[in-house]
């Protein structure tokens, strides 16, 4: 397992550092996607600024109580768009039959598939989620404790985890239904969106599901209320807090075996 581990990561490199090269031969359009990149997922901050115009906080949160979800999320997120974002071509591959030359070739195509197209442009979403998320540490008024010093690289070690997950599971489901990458999207850049905004915005019903069901609550919410001092809207154990690499690792642990369940059931496009 170590072995093909390393095999792994040893195509992914491979393959990325091609697409990175061929990147930065034209370095000028890459600026300026890049800068476009930056602006438009920083539109997603404006909009928040743009609410908290009109109201002074959001279900009890303050704007930079907000902004250090909007950080947190964004920058997991970008973390693992930037690793795994071009997993949702996989049912367009499937469809127009060149994922059966990925099956032919000496690597792992779970390697292959992720380091496709990988684009350097995505380290813009990146950017500026650090960007708020250090606006957010500065001013959100944190009684900081070594604890909650710990916690911060957790969370975003764990969200980056738990995301590429749902990257792996929902390319997985298109080996089933082929045309499935807006579904996909739903979870993952939906999921972000989602974990901008504080959980006393949504009713308790759903906040169970996104706790308990697809835990998408362990990326910011759960740990974050911790480090803000704010109360969960469910009553969870004080260890919880503690849980998001543990939930990282069986939703990736999950998505692993449905990639695999995924592959196995694969009987290419025909002719």
């Amino acid at each position: 397992m170590g072995e093909r581990v390393r095999e792994g990561l040893r195509a992914y490199l491979l393959i990325a550092g091609m697409w990175i090269r061929s990147t930065m031969i034209y370095r000028t359009s890459f600026a300026i996607t890049m800068a476009g990149n930056l602006l438009v997922t920083g539109l997603d901050f404006a909009t928040i600024l743009l609410m908290f115009s009109q109201v002074d906080s959001l279900g009890g949160w303050s704007l930079p109580e907000v902004a250090f979800l909007y950080g947190l999320s964004a920058t997991a997120f970008g973390v693992a768009d930037l690793v795994l974002g071009s997993m949702d071509v996989l049912g367009t591959r499937i469809r127009d039959g060149s994922f059966d030359t990925l099956l032919v070739r000496p690597a792992p195509v779970l390697a292959q598939i992720g380091a496709d197209h990988f684009a350097l442009r995505r380290l813009g979403r990146i950017t500026q989620g650090a960007v708020v998320l250090g606006w957010a540490l500065v001013f959100a008024g944190i009684d900081w404790t070594p604890a909650k010093v710990l916690l911060i690289p957790l969370m975003l070690a764990a969200g980056a985890a738990i995301f590429c997950a749902l990257f792996v599971a929902g390319a997985a489901f298109q080996f089933l239904a082929q045309d499935a990458a807006e579904v996909q999207n739903a979870f993952t850049y939906g999921g972000t969106t989602l974990l901008q905004y504080p959980p006393t915005v949504f009713g308790k019903d759903f906040v169970r599901g996104v706790t308990f069901m697809l835990p998408l609550a362990f990326v910011n919410w759960v740990p974050a209320a911790y480090v803000l001092g704010r109360p969960y809207p469910l009553r969870l154990p004080v260890w919880t807090v503690w849980s998001s690499p543990l939930v990282a690792v069986v939703c990736c642990v999950l998505a692993g075996l449905a990639w695999r369940a995924g592959l196995r059931a694969y009987r290419s496009t025909g002719s």
